[in-house]
């Protein structure tokens, strides 16, 4: 009963220490009290058995002490105070832009462009806990692998089975920006984000990367865009008769339009020469877009004072009752 139970007045609690005092004035008064009548011999009475009322000649006494230690308590005003937290969770939607032309299969990222760009994006994916998140691949075409959501689980499964050739091959950036806005534009969160990561020169497409960058401005989608590959030449495997075959070729990102893209919407452009550096921008761009939590903490106090001071007053009123009625003493 006293379970997550605290008292507005502990002190007062010491004066239970009165309940034993009370018990031992009783046992005293008990044994010194003098009989109102006197008789010669009691022999006459050892075969008489002691009615219930003798049996219950204490119980007033107890109900009193009882009463007494109840009323103690209630005086200490007990409270249990239940407290918590109201968590209010301004959420962010992203999407994933993501290249799969045959360049990304380039190997100066380990083990190639793609799986290395898979490996980053699954572990921001991880890191994130309440904002819905979206996946967009292009080459030379454009459409969305996994829409809005907070199943993560999904969206990593769908991750996991991205491949080049899925789509005829080239680069559409301007398509993918496009259709990253289809998925933002009705968003209601507060901030909306796209993460464009490419590794080429747009060819292909029927939308201008500048010209879907400025309607991703009128709906307030913020786009960091990403540009990833090695400064000069890359190694890029060749299917040959005699098996697998590497030969060097240019990277050739355009950093202008990337840039500009970035510069259009309030983002930022980063270049990623190796793994370690994509790693680090990912994990820039989630702490650039961290979920704004307000949490207000809140204690309330609930008086359970009400029982133990209804209690003793019942009790009290039963030993008053008990001790002048059916075990009432005489003189």
């Amino acid at each position: 009963m006293l379970n997550n139970v605290t008292f507005a007045y502990p002190w007062i609690l010491y004066f239970l220490l009165v309940i034993p005092l009370m018990a031992l004035w009783y046992w005293f008064k008990g044994r010194n009290s003098s009989p109102s009548i006197n008789y010669s011999s009691l022999n006459i009475f050892k075969e008489l058995k002691p009615t219930w009322r003798e049996r219950l000649k204490y119980i007033p006494n107890i109900l009193r002490m009882l009463a007494v230690a109840l009323l103690i308590i209630a005086l200490a005003r007990p409270q249990n105070f239940q407290s918590g937290e109201n968590i209010y969770s301004e959420g962010i939607d992203i999407t994933m832009v993501l290249d799969i032309s045959g360049s990304m299969l380039a190997e100066d990222l380990k083990p190639n462009r793609l799986e290395a760009a898979k490996e980053v994006i699954d572990a921001f994916v991880q890191a994130r806990t309440s904002d819905r998140i979206g996946l967009v691949i292009f080459s030379r075409e454009a459409f969305t692998q996994c829409p809005l959501t907070i199943d993560y689980s999904v969206l990593r499964n769908l991750l996991g089975d991205i491949k080049t050739g899925m789509i005829e091959d080239g680069t559409a950036i301007g398509n993918g920006i496009a259709n990253g806005v289809n998925r933002l534009k009705d968003s209601k969160a507060k901030s909306k984000v796209m993460i464009l990561l490419t590794d080429g020169v747009n060819n292909a497409g029927e939308v201008d990367p500048i010209s879907a960058a400025q309607i991703a401005k009128k709906f307030n989608i913020r786009v960091y865009t990403i540009g990833v590959g090695t400064r000069g030449e890359a190694p890029y495997p060749v299917q040959t008769p005699f098996g697998i075959r590497y030969q060097m070729v240019p990277v050739e990102i355009d950093e202008n339009v990337l840039k500009e893209i970035a510069k259009t919407t309030a983002g930022e452009y980063f270049r990623a020469t190796d793994n370690k550096k994509l790693e680090e921008i990912y994990n820039t761009i989630d702490k650039l877009e961290k979920t704004k939590l307000e949490v207000t903490s809140y204690r309330n106090a609930k008086e359970l004072y009400y029982s133990w001071l209804g209690g003793g007053l019942i009790l009290l009123i039963l030993e008053l009752g008990l001790s002048r009625t059916i075990l009432r003493k005489l003189p």
